[in-house]
């Protein structure tokens, strides 16, 4: 998948000038790439002009200028992208209830171990997360993913955790907006 690179970026003050425009194409962008699975799992797909949006956001808020500092944003936002053949997204697990989210993500601490792609030809492939999300007790309510894809057709996200059970189909649309992405 393609990354961000420098040149593409725009000072935080210009930015800022195109921001609600920006913001529109974006959000529309990224409708066919949230994807809902069962009532509290969010997967969020990033390709590179979300991603891009992302860097651009943070360098209007918190005012960067400094090379380095913007290369440090587009190496920490760049690896949030999958490589050739790889999908990846930002796993949001939404649990409004804080007593209630505390409990099911101790209880759910191997929750990244069983999430999964599901392809057209029924081979599913694990998700490689980010050990740094979790600690010995409870995962973090925000998980980086990647998937594996190579030339296989993705059609359903999901999970296989014993105790959350979910999956989502993958509408026209999503699988449109995925396959794309893995061709850029």
């Amino acid at each position: 998948m393609r990354k961000v690179q420098r040149v593409e970026l725009l000072d935080y003050q210009t930015y800022g000038d195109r921001r609600g425009e920006i913001r529109n194409q974006i959000m529309e962008l990224k409708q066919p790439r949230r994807v809902h699975a069962g009532e509290v799992l969010t997967f969020l797909f990033e390709n590179a002009e979300t991603v891009k949006y992302q860097i651009q956001e943070m360098m209007r808020a918190e005012h960067i200028a400094r090379e380095a500092d913007i290369q440090h944003e587009l190496d920490t936002y760049n690896a949030l992208l999958g490589d050739e053949g790889e999908l990846g997204c930002c796993l949001l697990i939404e649990i409004d209830d804080k007593a209630k989210r505390d409990e099911l993500l101790r209880a759910w601490r191997k929750l990244p171990q069983h999430l999964y792609l599901r392809f057209a030809d029924g081979s599913k492939q694990a998700a490689t997360y980010d050990a740094a999300q979790m600690d010995d007790e409870r995962l973090s309510s925000v998980q980086y993913l990647k998937f594996k894809v190579a030339d296989r057709d993705p059609v359903a996200v999901g999970s296989d955790l014993p105790e959350l059970r979910v999956e989502a189909v993958f509408t026209a649309e999503q699988k449109q907006a995925l396959t794309a992405d893995l061709t850029s």
